[in-house]
């Protein structure tokens, strides 16, 4: 069964632009991978540097192969600085 990451995520004052540029970046890596079937970056249009990552996997497994991958990468130390919060839902289509 599929499952659906939503993942949102907050920038610090200032560091809007920084975040925004650094999440761009995963977009195209990303859709590479093996599983991912969606990742799309959203910003509010009335709070600039609140973003919302809407993916789909083929399955939890596959999703956290992602996420070891993404540990690996030097996205932690460009972001380190620019995210005020991050909150990560697993959720699964019911109809």
């Amino acid at each position: 069964m599929p499952l659906t990451i939503v993942a949102d995520i907050t920038a610090n004052p200032g560091k809007e632009a920084q975040l925004r540029d650094a999440l761009r970046g995963l977009i195209a890596p990303s859709l590479a991978e093996r599983g991912c079937l969606q990742y799309d970056l959203h910003e509010d249009n009335g709070r600039p540097g609140h973003f919302l990552f809407y993916e789909t996997w083929e399955s939890r497994a596959l999703w956290q192969d992602h996420m070891a991958a993404l540990d690996k990468t030097d996205f932690g130390a460009r972001t380190e600085s620019a995210i005020e919060i991050v909150h990560i839902y697993e959720m699964t289509q019911i109809t």
